[in-house]
């Protein structure tokens, strides 16, 4: 029943989901390949190709991967929605490939910024393809092409037709570094939605959750309790971030050696605002200081440039320093990052740090990449997306949290002007990263339960799909 409906409700509102898909900029580049489409414009020519797919009895198939992969190599899908995702998952996918060479990874995102990451962070490690939209005639014919043996997601991206597919196929799916927020649980509560991802969570082989909260919250969805783990945050894993030879220094940002820096990073539409008097009150006194705002999504940089420069503080775009002809300022300013991988990097700098999508109800973005540089933390309220990492910040005293603008102010500015206890609260902040990790360690020897090779009719490693399931919490 679920399946009939889901995929009725599916076909009603595909007309508003390409909609949305083509507004957003960050997600347009991929949507011709996530529909099963040759990649390209959505010209005339487009458009012809995208109606007349909806009428063929054998879909195009998809063209991601790019290279058919030879019969007898087993191929792991990993699937990460955007950049945050492919970022935590990175050192799995490494491992993977150091420990199974003769496997093909294949990593999928939604969004361009997830592409990039990809073939930034895992060249010549894994393939990358756009995740195909959970339409039932795209996802079987993307099945079809890549053949998986195995299928990894990261943090609840549940697709019931992808997964209702992956379960007819026999495909193991896994589950990794999964978590609920209180907000998603909450929705899911009322009887009807609960059963429907009964039906989606009862395909999956392993659900290995980032807390005892993520367990409890997958189990009383419907998720059989044998097949959930607590295997911890792999974000607690990451490797520091090594500045490649040419990467962003202080010099590249045009600081000067005695200028301080207050990097506010991940943030969202409102809280560049709330930083911005922040910055305010800060320089006033501290005159060293200078604020590098980076939003969330880089397309918005030309308009935090615009808000800034109306609150008549100096500005500059990182993209636009170190070409010829461009003046560096000095004195107080604001730096908006409008660059793609170097955030993790520059919290190095950092006096302080702040972690965006906290003072406005997002969810918060990841604490831990100042963390592991051994800096303060502060963040707002609004941090269900990393509660738990929050709280081990909070009771550790390597993190702060500021319930509003001027907390925010008193924060900074106290610890701009108390070297001690700055260098106490990121000791103890890098110190929650040390004792945290191993959950990548925990999610790899789960994973191999189901990857353990056996040799097939062609004598080639496959995918052992009857092996036992991991039980219980760690």
């Amino acid at each position: 029943m679920w399946h009939l409906l889901y995929n009725a409700v599916l076909l009603i509102a595909s007309p508003f989901i390409l909609a949305v898909l083509l507004a957003k900029q960050r997600c347009r580049r991929g949507l011709p390949q996530r529909l099963g489409l040759r990649e390209g414009s959505f010209g005339w020519s487009g458009l012809f190709r995208l109606f007349s797919y909806f009428g063929q009895d054998k879909p195009n198939k998809p063209d991601e991967p790019n290279k058919p992969h030879e019969l007898d190599q087993p191929v792991i899908w990993i699937h990460a929605v955007s950049l945050g995702e492919v970022v935590a998952v990175t050192p799995l996918v490494n491992e993977l490939h150091r420990r199974h060479p003769t496997y093909r990874l294949v990593v999928s995102t939604v969004t361009e910024t997830g592409r990039e990451a990809v073939e930034q962070r895992l060249a010549g490690v894994a393939d990358h393809c756009y995740a195909p939209l959970d339409f039932p005639w795209v996802i079987s014919r993307f099945i079809e092409r890549l053949q998986p043996c195995l299928y990894l997601f990261v943090e609840t991206e549940l697709w019931p037709n992808l997964l209702w597919s992956l379960r007819r196929q026999g495909v193991p799916t896994i589950l990794v570094n999964g978590r609920l927020s209180t907000r998603s649980f909450a929705r899911q509560q009322w009887a009807p939605v609960r059963s429907f991802y009964r039906t989606m969570l009862h395909t999956l082989s392993l659900c290995l959750m980032q807390s005892d909260r993520d367990v409890d919250r997958i189990v009383a969805l419907g998720a059989e309790a044998s097949r959930v783990r607590r295997t911890g945050n792999i974000k607690f894993d990451q490797p520091i971030p090594v500045m490649a030879e040419g990467g962003v220094t202080r010099a590249h940002l045009g600081l000067q050696d005695t200028e301080r820096l207050f990097v506010s990073g991940s943030t969202h539409p409102g809280e560049e605002e709330i930083l911005v008097e922040c910055y305010r009150a800060l320089v006033a006194r501290c005159p060293s200081a200078v604020l590098l705002i980076a939003p969330r999504h880089i397309e918005r940089a030309e308009s935090v440039e615009a808000m800034i420069r109306t609150r008549g503080l100096a500005v500059q775009r990182r993209s636009t320093m170190g070409q010829v002809g461009v003046l560096r300022s000095t004195g107080p300013r604001v730096l908006v990052l409008d660059s793609r991988g170097e955030l993790a990097a520059i919290y190095r700098e950092a006096v302080v740090a702040f972690v965006g999508g906290t003072l406005v109800p997002i969810g918060g973005h990841n604490l831990l990449e100042p963390a592991q540089w051994a800096k303060p933390v502060l963040f707002g309220r609004y941090t269900d997306h990393c509660a738990e990492i929050a709280d081990l910040l909070i009771q550790a005293g390597g993190g702060r949290r500021v319930l509003h603008a001027d907390e925010l102010s008193q924060q900074v500015i106290a610890l701009f002007s108390d070297d001690e206890e700055r260098e106490r609260m990121g000791r103890s902040a890098r110190q929650v990263v040390e004792q945290n990790q191993g959950a990548l360690q925990r999610t790899l020897d789960a994973i191999e339960r189901l990857l353990t090779p056996q040799q097939g009719a062609s004598g080639s490693p496959l995918a052992d799909r009857s092996l036992p399931l991991m039980a219980g919490r760690s």
